[in-house]
């Protein structure tokens, strides 16, 4: 099983920690910039339909799933430090492609290379996504088990924050001067992984020990992924095509809602401790569905926004126990393509989720996606309980480590 680093012990915020903390920062600015531009760009200076962004995003979808797969085998068997460094120039790339041009095939070439996905949350890796499970194993190989759950929640907290400030810093300017300053803060964060000291745990291609375990976490990874799809890319247009809110007021509002979101990460080791990750999910992953399938018939803007406010917190808050029970579940040398794996299958199910919600925003269908985001929540639950929940412990089959 896992093993713990012994520079874990005297762990703190310096070093490849301090280094790994300052380049999700800058790389999170950069993704909130595109978070809130992005649409915009598409569907109101250039005026594409509704349809034509979810097939840009389900193309990213999908490279972002097979990018995330690819990475995390890499990080397992070449090497963490230097896939992270791959990783880290697609997106000063990507939106260098947008500062370029914005011709179509630009935009899907842009949009691929950056995982301009949309299903993650600011602070889950909605923009730059792939580099998300590479990211997690080598925080994780930085940690023992007791700490995991506390920097998992804070690293996220700090990036969330970061990309909150990225969409509200991108309200007074232009989509293009928007993509070249997400060129610059991305393209400075590269640089920190060039000195970056991390453990390795090098492995080879062989049958993954941890491969039931991975299993679990992928079938429910699957319903996380298409209920993600279905609504996450289509909140800002939800009220720009419903409600006709500007990207000046989409920005306050974004913000108010990664902040939130990212706040209510620091509560994860407490949620953890008291529930354990199964009952953390179920609980505030529960109130999230009810307000989705609330948002699209309340009739209220007002309301409306408390919604869209409230629930990335609620979808994001038990996110670092999870990661937490997933890293200690799994073997050491499988972190990368564990992570990896999970992701493609919840990428996977999302893509097609974008595409289904693409077609029905586009024929003015709006409240279908949130209803059937509210069902399948439910059956995830039902799975988390079924997979995890049976042990007395706070999740079954990980050893308690000292840090």
């Amino acid at each position: 099983m896992p093993s713990t680093p012994a520079a874990d012990k005297h762990s703190l915020l310096r070093g490849p920690l301090l280094a790994l903390l300052i380049f999700r920062v800058l790389r999170s600015l950069a993704a909130g910039m595109i978070t809130i531009a992005f649409p915009y760009l598409v569907l109101q200076d250039l005026r594409l339909s509704a349809l034509a962004l979810g097939l840009i995003y389900t193309a990213a979808t999908v490279a972002t799933a097979l990018f995330g797969l690819t990475f995390g085998v890499l990080a397992d068997v070449w090497g963490r430090r230097k896939t992270l460094l791959v990783v880290a120039v697609m997106l000063p790339l990507s939106a260098g492609l947008v500062v370029v041009g914005h011709s179509l095939p630009l935009l899907f070439a842009a949009a691929v290379v950056g995982g301009y996905s949309a299903t993650g949350s600011l602070m889950g890796g909605g923009v730059g996504g792939a580099a998300m499970p590479i990211q997690t194993a080598v925080l994780a190989s930085l940690l023992g088990s007791e700490r995991r759950t506390f920097y998992f929640s804070f690293f996220t907290f700090v990036s969330g924050m970061a990309a909150a400030f990225g969409v509200l810093a991108a309200k007074p300017f232009s989509n293009a001067e928007i993509f070249a300053a997400a060129t610059v803060l991305s393209g400075l964060s590269a640089l920190l992984v060039l000195p970056l000291d991390v453990p390795e745990h090098p492995g080879q291609l062989r049958r993954l020990k941890s491969l039931k375990t991975i299993g679990k976490f992928s079938a429910t990874g699957i319903l996380n992924g298409f209920t993600q799809g279905l609504i996450t890319p289509f909140l800002v247009p939800f009220f720009l095509l419903v409600y006709g809110l500007s990207k000046e007021q989409m920005a306050g509002y974004g913000f108010f809602a990664g902040a939130l979101g990212s706040i209510s990460l620091l509560a994860a080791p407490w949620l953890d401790k008291k529930m354990g990750f199964v009952r953390a999910i179920a609980v505030t992953r529960g109130l999230g569905a009810i307000l989705v399938a609330l948002l699209p018939v309340i009739g209220s803007l007002k309301l409306a926004l408390a919604f869209y406010i409230l629930i990335p917190p609620l979808r994001v808050a038990a996110l670092p126990a999870q990661q937490r029970a997933l890293t200690d579940m799994v073997e050491s040398d499988e972190t990368g393509r564990a992570l990896g794996i999970n992701q493609v299958t919840r990428l996977a199910a999302s893509s097609g989720a974008t595409t289904a919600t693409g077609v029905l925003f586009s024929e003015m269908e709006f409240a279908p996606p949130f209803f059937v985001y509210a069902g399948l929540m439910v059956v995830n639950i039902y799975l988390y309980f079924r997979f995890f929940g049976r042990s007395p412990e706070r999740f079954a089959g990980a050893p308690r480590e000292e840090a």
